[in-house]
């Protein structure tokens, strides 16, 4: 019977709902008051707590390229980096000073309410006016101050004096003033009440309420989230702090251009001195030298001595040609000849008596032949050649000397421009460095001029760099405390609650308190459970006896007599850890028990410390086994019959002996009367000394077939049932688990036992099953 009952398999445990439910329904009294207290205390933090709404609004975060092609605003001085990081904007829209802002439009700091039955309800948009103060910066908490509204006279009464509408009044050392509420709903109550609160205060209650978030990693859109008794409020600071952002990028956006706009304009001042400087320096140089242009002068002095050049070229060819004609002239004897061609001569005179000579000769020709040398007209006609050759050469020479004179100019005009080209290298190179200044001014002066025009039109503009994707928009429902949430969380946190506080309670409890607990802690097998007897009565069966403490004992009893080793265990040693744990309860109605089948039973008293079965069963106790140990009586002597059962024979300890009552255990005489009582009788049951104290179960054990361990509910130390294993002194150990008491409220249930107790009806005559 050495083998250890229960699931030894090593599989998990699964988690028996059912068990769970029989284990913790026992307690429903408990459990109900929990629940009653639970939901009695969600249904007043419901009426004590004030419900949240939650509003939702969108926006859109641009990036900030100012002016145009990327270098709008003040971007080509590097002073910022104009794009706008989610993160940082959504800090900002969270930020105290704009919160702050956001509170002093608002009139925020003056909160007033009503008051109702469980809490005081905020009247934003209850109450007909709202308050303004002159310097919020300045305000003092003040304590709840009462007032009344007139509609008919439009005026607030405050300790029955009256201020009227839109009129800075002190009051209590602030300068507030009353104005009409433009949310006003229409609800009028009789009175209000408000407090001061300074700004600072509600920003950062604001900013606990306040949650910005990106929708998605590459989105640009956030959202702002943000909860508040009022719907409306909500809305109203949301779209507030949105526009207030929007007012302030614009503010710093123009106050950024303003500046650069400034700065702008004081350099241009001081380019445009620089550039008239270098303007005048140019006139100046120009003036001393006495050029305009002087790459154009070069180019004009080159041209100029190339056309000085063809004109000699030309006159060359004039002179060539007038030398041609003054040989012809010179060169004639009378002949007829071709004129040389006065080509480059446009001398007309020339020209007219070149062809009078050229005719005269032709007409000489024509008359040699028809009319003699003494010929008056021949001689006429010599006469006239001979006037006009001397006029021809004169002509010539003339003209020769003028083209002379034209030459000698020509060369003259030459030599000084081949002078000023030598000169003009230098002169043009500083020219060059003081035009390469100008350029320079010149180009700074021209782009700062574009972005004095950029600045000016991003400072008109007044374009706000975010886009309101969603009003702000609250939700018809309190977000928190959300009433469904708050009853179903108040009806499980009793059961669990009540569940973990039990469970709480029996794991910790250094008593035995379940069967499972005992096959956890020891191999030894529990072949019985005997439930709390209820009465004072040491014996609880009998013939007629129905009860289901009765009917444990008989199942203790069949459990020894049809165990599956088949083993006959006709003497039975009865034992337990320490006193009280109701052995001797156990030994005697487990002998009854076989008494009534009609077996031959002998009980043995041998607790000579502690006796009290001869006593519940009013016999006799002496003489007894201690009297036959020492000798003084005979074994028939101390064996007594139970009068109210003919099978049942008790032995009685006797008086308790002068020695040690082990040392009278080991004489051997116990022996002697074991085998002689187990000659005569079908089971020997003995009672015995708890074994923690006294060694009298280990000696008489060895004289027995079984030894019944009593462990009792609530009452034996588990320590001691976890030491029972290293007992190898006591043989074939078997646990009997007794005074099992009732667990939780019900009157039979004993649900400390294996997991399922049996209710026996008395009316019904019937086994039901109880709960663990």
């Amino acid at each position: 019977m050495h083998t250890k009952s229960g699931d030894n398999t090593g599989k998990p445990e699964k988690l028996d709902f059912y068990q769970l439910w029989l284990r913790n329904i026992v307690y429903w009294p408990y459990f109900l008051i929990l629940l009653v207290l639970s939901l009695a205390g969600a249904w007043l933090y419901l009426q004590v707590t004030t419900p949240l709404f939650e509003a939702t609004a969108r926006i859109l975060i641009k990036d900030e390229t100012k002016g145009a092609e990327d270098s709008k605003g003040i971007e080509f001085l590097n002073m910022i980096n104009t794009a706008n990081l989610i993160e940082n904007e959504s800090e900002v829209i969270s930020s105290k000073t704009l919160l702050f802002t956001v509170v002093k439009e608002l009139g925020l700091y003056a909160q007033i309410y009503t008051e109702g039955q469980f809490r005081d309800l905020p009247a934003y948009m209850t109450c007909p006016v709202k308050i303004e103060a002159k310097h919020p910066d300045d305000l003092s908490e003040s304590e709840k101050i009462f007032f009344t509204f007139d509609k008919n006279q439009q005026m607030v009464t405050i300790s029955e004096i009256a201020y009227p509408l839109n009129t800075w009044v002190k009051i209590m050392g602030d300068s507030l003033r009353f104005k009409v509420n433009p949310r006003h709903d229409g609800t009028y109550y009789k009175q209000y009440y408000y407090s001061l609160v300074h700004p600072a205060a509600i920003g950062w209650e604001i900013k606990d309420h306040l949650e910005v978030t990106s929708i998605s990693k590459s989105s640009t859109i956030l959202e702002l989230t943000l909860k508040d008794a009022v719907p409306k409020r909500a809305e109203d600071i949301l779209n507030g702090l949105m526009a207030t952002y929007n007012k302030a990028t614009v503010y710093n956006k123009n106050t950024l251009a303003s500046n650069t706009l400034y700065f702008v304009e004081q350099r241009l001042a001081h380019v445009a001195k620089d550039l008239d400087s270098i303007e005048k320096q140019i006139q100046a140089y120009k003036e001393s030298t006495g050029s305009i242009d002087i790459s154009m002068e070069g180019g004009l002095f080159l041209r100029n001595v190339s056309d000085n050049d063809q004109k000699l070229s030309e006159i060359n060819m004039q002179a060539a040609v007038l030398d041609q004609v003054e040989g012809y002239v010179l060169a004639k004897d009378n002949k007829t000849g071709i004129v040389p061609g006065t080509l480059g001569v446009n001398d007309p005179i020339l020209s007219n008596l070149l062809n009078l000579l050229y005719n005269a000769e032709l007409e000489i020709e024509k008359l040699k032949n028809t009319e003699g040398p003494n010929s008056p007209t021949l001689l006429a006609l010599n006469s006239q050649i001979k006037k006009i050759q001397p006029s021809i050469l004169e002509n010539i020479r003339s003209q020769r000397k003028t083209l002379e004179a034209r030459k000698q100019n020509l060369r003259t005009t030459n030599d000084n421009y081949s002078t000023a080209i030598r000169s003009i290298p230098q002169r043009e190179k500083q020219l060059v460095d003081i035009n390469r200044q100008r350029s320079i001014i010149s180009g700074i002066y021209t782009f700062l001029l574009e972005k004095r025009e950029d600045m000016a039109l991003s400072h008109a503009a007044s374009i706000p760099s975010t886009t309101i994707v969603d009003q702000a928009e609250a939700t018809a429902y309190p977000a928190s405390p959300k009433p469904n949430r708050v009853y179903l969380l108040a009806f499980a946190i009793p059961i669990l609650a009540g569940m973990a506080t039990i469970g709480i309670k029996e794991t910790f409890n250094s008593k035995v308190l379940f069967r499972h607990e005992i096959e956890h802690m020891t191999v030894h097998p529990v072949i019985g459970e005997i439930i709390h007897n209820r009465t004072i009565a040491p014996i609880v069966t009998g013939k007629n006896e129905r009860t289901f403490i009765a009917e444990q004992f008989r199942q203790l009893r069949v459990s020894l007599t049809l165990n599956k080793n088949k083993e006959n265990f006709r003497r039975i040693l009865v034992t337990s850890t320490i006193a009280g744990e109701g052995k001797s309860f156990i030994a005697l109605n487990l002998a009854l028990t076989f008494a009534l089948t009609g077996k031959r039973v002998a009980l043995l008293e041998l607790d000579v410390n502690n006796p009290n079965i001869s006593n519940k069963l009013n016999i006799s106790s002496c003489p007894g086994i201690a009297d036959y140990l020492q000798d003084r009586c005979s074994q028939e002597s101390i064996i007594k019959q139970y009068n109210d059962l003919e099978t049942l024979f008790v032995i009685p300890a006797g008086k308790y002996p002068d020695n040690h009552f082990s040392e009278l255990l080991e004489n051997g005489k116990i022996h002697d009367l074991v085998d002689h009582l187990s000659g005569s009788f079908d089971y020997v049951i003995i009672d015995t000394a708890p074994v923690s104290s006294i060694t009298d179960a280990y000696i008489l054990s060895a004289h027995c077939d079984i030894t019944l361990y009593v462990v009792r509910h609530k009452y034996t130390p588990k320590v001691f049932v976890e030491r029972l294993d290293q007992n190898d002194q006591l043989i074939n150990i078997a646990v009997v688990f007794n005074d099992i008491r009732a667990r939780g409220f019900g009157k039979y249930h004993f649900g400390y036992g294996y997991g399922y107790g049996y209710v026996y009806n008395a009316n019904s005559k019937k086994k039901e099953t109880a709960g663990s």
